[in-house]
């Protein structure tokens, strides 16, 4: 099997296995941890009053949803430049 067809197969695997979940459960909402765990401390603890509180609101989730998803990028990107520097460097020097 060929390098190509390898990573055509990878990409399709990851193609469904992001969109599988989002066509088996069409009404769920994909929520965070963040709000699942808020809803628990006002559960058990009415009178919680949270210790810090954000400094910027994004306006709604789809623009908190990208904020987060920029955010990963930008530090994935970092460390794998980080990785392919230090590789490239050891190469260098053998």
């Amino acid at each position: 099997m060929k390098l190509w067809q390898k990573n055509l197969i990878l990409i399709l695997i990851v193609v469904a296995l992001a969109a599988i979940p989002l066509w088996l459960c069409r009404d769920a909402e994909f929520g965070g941890a963040d709000g699942q765990a808020e809803e628990v401390i006002m559960e058990l603890a009415p009178e919680y009053e949270p210790i810090f509180s954000p400094i910027f609101e994004p306006a709604s989730g789809e623009i908190e949803s990208l904020l987060f998803a920029l955010q990963a990028a930008i530090g994935s990107g970092v460390v794998f430049f980080c990785i392919g520097y230090m590789v490239g460097k050891r190469k260098k020097a053998d």
